[in-house]
């Protein structure tokens, strides 16, 4: 018999966020009795300010291969789960909920109307319309698991969840989506870990992914604000590591955007030594492309001084530091820039180094690199291989893209 203080269901999921609303649904959809618990006074916190707050939802790639290859090596863990619910799935489904789409730079899928309330909203109506039981400040304290006797072998399973009122959750199967530690404001302050080390799983060190990055020089300051589009980004230890086309922007310490957001991961996994940075401002024009046209800009305006004569080819804030940095008088003639003096300006126009001091870390991070090792799920279906009714989904999982 079960005490007044327990319930019982057929599955209960820890974490409303966007994997624990869509695990919701689809057991909803199957008719489990489902609940989800959020510690939060509402669900999907972090869903509501990712993209700027428009919810960047998805990504509109048609290639398979080439979806799963943003993911790093273990992006291969996801071919099961796509043919099953694949990214262009996930678009088919909003679109069926009467979430209009629409698809922009880099295959990025946003709602139409902009506005990561409508996603929720749409996930909200949707687990109302499967019954899906919602539990808000619902703190879990304990997983608490024990040994069970199967067909003459020991199995070992969650028995209860013990929440921090002292109310008992009692579930036929139990799914984490608890989330990485990135935004720990939100709510994401990496509890799932802790109780999945506790049962016995492998957790990979959670790491910031998906982050804005630090710089060395102190004149970085300058250029807060700044926003740079069709550039090409790059990052060398030596030897190129990667590069990427694209915009950012300059915060009052570093780099952020799209492009310094895609490349977080390997500058954080390379910053033991020292890691430089460099931008080509003109990634459309080759080396004597653009002396033909700084040049020919120069020539129309032979009597102009120096300071004056980039208005054409930079962004206004950008011109001062790269005057500095050229070491060319400010005051002097475009006419009597020496061809030396011109060939150190190329330089700075295609290669602007920048030295890396490091990643701001989970408070700013998008996502978590890290999480409960992958050799110890079920690719298929998402369980553990070591809690038999046990399913893990989202960011508690160490795959990031």
């Amino acid at each position: 018999m079960i005490a007044s203080n327990m319930q019982k269901f057929d599955l209960a999921i820890i974490g409303g966020g966007p994997a624990g609303m869509m695990a919701a649904i689809q057991a909803g959809k199957q008719g489990a009795h489902v609940v989800l618990l959020e510690k939060n006074k509402y669900l999907g916190v972090k869903l509501l300010i990712t993209g700027k707050g428009r919810c960047n939802i998805t990504n509109a790639e048609n290639n398979q291969k080439e979806l799963i290859k943003k993911y790093g090596e273990n992006g291969k863990f996801l071919f099961s789960t796509f043919s099953e619910f694949s990214n262009l799935d996930v678009i088919e489904f909003f679109n069926g909920l009467k979430l209009e789409t629409k698809v922009e730079r880099g295959n990025r899928v946003f709602p139409i109307s902009d506005n990561a309330k409508d996603v929720l909203n749409a996930l909200k109506k949707e687990m109302k319309k499967y019954n899906v039981e919602i539990k808000l400040n619902c703190e879990v304290k304990k997983i608490i698991h024990r040994d069970f006797h199967m067909d003459n072998h020991m199995e070992k399973q969650v028995e209860k969840i013990l929440l921090a009122n002292d109310e008992e959750i009692i579930a036929n199967n139990y799914l984490i989506a608890t989330g990485g530690k990135s935004y720990p404001g939100t709510g994401s302050t990496g509890d799932g870990y802790k109780w999945l080390k506790e049962l016995g799983h492998t957790i990979v060190e959670p790491k910031p992914a998906l982050t804005p990055i630090l710089i060395k020089e102190n004149w970085i300051k300058k250029l807060e604000g700044l926003s740079l589009k069709n550039v090409e980004i790059s990052i060398w230890k030596g030897k190129k590591l990667d590069s990427r086309f694209g915009e950012a922007l300059f915060t009052a310490d570093g780099l952020s955007g799209p492009v310094i957001l895609d490349m977080s991961k390997k500058i954080g996994e390379n910053l033991t030594k020292n890691i430089i940075l460099k931008i080509d401002f003109k990634p459309a024009l080759t080396y004597p492309e653009l002396d033909k046209r700084i040049q020919k800009d120069f020539a129309g305006e032979k009597n102009k001084q120096f300071k004056n004569s980039l208005d054409k080819l930079l962004p206004k804030k950008l011109i001062p530091i790269i005057i500095k940095l050229s070491k060319i008088d400010e005051n002097k003639k475009v006419n009597e820039i020496t061809k030396e003096e011109r060939k150190n300006l190329l330089k700075l126009f295609k290669e602007f180094e920048l030295n890396i001091k490091g990643l701001v870390g989970f408070e700013k991070a998008i996502v978590t690199s890290g999480g409960v090792n992958l050799k110890e799920i079920d690719p298929k279906t998402c369980q553990s291989k070591i809690i038999s009714n046990l399913y893990l989904a989202g960011e508690i999982l160490d795959i990031d893209g």
